[in-house]
């Protein structure tokens, strides 16, 4: 099993939307709910993701995928 952090996908959701991180060759990526794609450092990711996970905005939905290659 690989637990490297290309092997995850970060889904962040409300009702409303939902946003795709994950990591692929050339660093992080965010997919924004309009399909936009962004480039992020990994601290960025985690600026995104801390709130989140704290409950620090309530209605906020932070699932975890794991993927094989």
């Amino acid at each position: 099993m690989k637990l490297t952090n290309d092997s995850y996908t970060i889904l962040i959701s409300t009702k409303n939307f939902t946003e795709r991180y994950f990591r692929d060759k050339k660093g992080w990526l965010k997919i924004s709910a309009r399909g936009n794609k962004f480039r992020m450092t990994a601290e960025q990711v985690l600026n995104h993701l801390l709130p989140a996970l704290a409950g620090l905005k309530s209605g906020i939905i932070v699932k975890i995928e794991h993927k094989e290659d």
